[in-house]
């Protein structure tokens, strides 16, 4: 049962290898495309009023129109939002936020995060990630096993409107069926806010499953993969679990811990993914075996811009677009 599960979900991933393609071989006319949606969905809003979105926008217009601005320019906008009132940034209620100390500033920012840009953005990414990984890997079992997931959890605002926390909590929390059904722990387990009691439950949980794949970050990830290796008395995690094949990781560099992981499970069968995903949205992902290079994804509802950094904070900045970006430079 659990291979035919694993061929009929790998057929419907692999039908998303078309998409990935086509932003691959026209990048400049995918992004406008997606600035052009973006500005149809959000004309209506407060904020898409006040910049006066409309459908002959072009993006000189935009561009001119929203300034490049830093959180705390949004936070009033972001603030009314979160206590309950609709259509101000994106349209209807937004009922998520997650948590991020971000770059600059000592607050925590917290980032909206729509249904649209879950499914469009954050489950899209998901499914694409393991579309590429099956297409690269056609001998993958990957889904006749359990994924194992380690995230953060979740903390209910005060007034009742919104909730917020940690994103991966809020992705598990949202989660849909196919994906809750084939991973692990229980939603239950993965969203418990004490660590102290969160291991230990994990690694009960997961030590009797067949886990075919990991996705978090290494640093936690080390700390509950060393705590199955004690209570199993394995000291080759492959003992455990024969059919782990890949850990999907982000959110520091993974170069200091790569020695750490190959001594957890000591086989040429296990590949490690890199992915670049934030509270602001998923980003970037790891699309070859043994490539270090990450695939910008430009389909998930996120407009690219840059600064040249010989421009930053003078007189001469202005955001570009993609297609002005020059590879090589900073």
């Amino acid at each position: 049962m659990n291979v035919l599960m694993h061929n009929i979900v790998s057929f419907f991933l692999k039908t998303r290898k078309g998409q990935i393609d086509r932003f691959k071989q026209y990048p400049e006319d995918v992004q406008f495309e997606v600035l052009h949606q973006l500005i149809m969905h959000a004309r209506d809003t407060e904020f898409g009023k006040a910049h006066g979105f409309n459908e002959a926008m072009t993006y000189a217009r935009f561009r001119e129109s929203v300034p490049v601005a830093e959180y705390h320019d949004y936070e009033p906008l972001i603030d009314r939002a979160r206590k309950g009132e609709k259509d101000v940034m994106w349209p209807g209620q937004i009922k998520w936020y997650a948590m991020s100390s971000g770059t600059t500033g000592s607050r925590s920012k917290y980032i909206p995060v729509s249904q649209e840009s879950l499914e469009e953005c954050h489950y899209a990414a998901a499914k694409d990630l393991l579309c590429m990984y099956l297409c690269n890997n056609p001998e993958s079992k990957l889904f006749a096993g359990k994924a194992l997931r380690l995230g953060g959890s979740k903390q209910v605002h005060k007034d009742g409107q919104s909730s917020y926390g940690d994103l991966s909590a809020i992705m598990i929390e949202n989660m849909p069926f196919w994906a809750d059904y084939s991973s692990t722990p229980s939603t239950d387990t993965a969203l418990l806010s004490d660590w102290e009691e969160k291991m230990p439950a994990i690694v009960a949980e997961t030590m009797a499953d067949d886990v075919s794949s990991l996705a978090g970050v290494p640093s936690w990830m080390l700390v509950l993969l060393n705590k199955i290796r004690a209570k199993s008395g394995k000291d080759n995690l492959m003992d455990v679990w024969p059919n782990m094949e890949v850990y999907f990781h982000g959110g520091v560099a993974f170069d200091p811990y790569i020695d750490q992981f190959k001594a957890v499970f000591q086989s040429d069968q296990v590949k490690y993914y890199e992915i670049y995903n934030a509270s602001e949205g998923f980003f970037a992902m790891q699309d070859q075996n043994e490539d270090k290079d990450l695939l910008l994804m430009l389909v998930y509802g996120i407009f690219y811009e840059s600064i040249p950094m010989e421009d930053y904070n003078t007189e001469r900045e202005q955001a570009i677009p993609l297609s002005e970006v020059v590879v090589g430079k900073n």
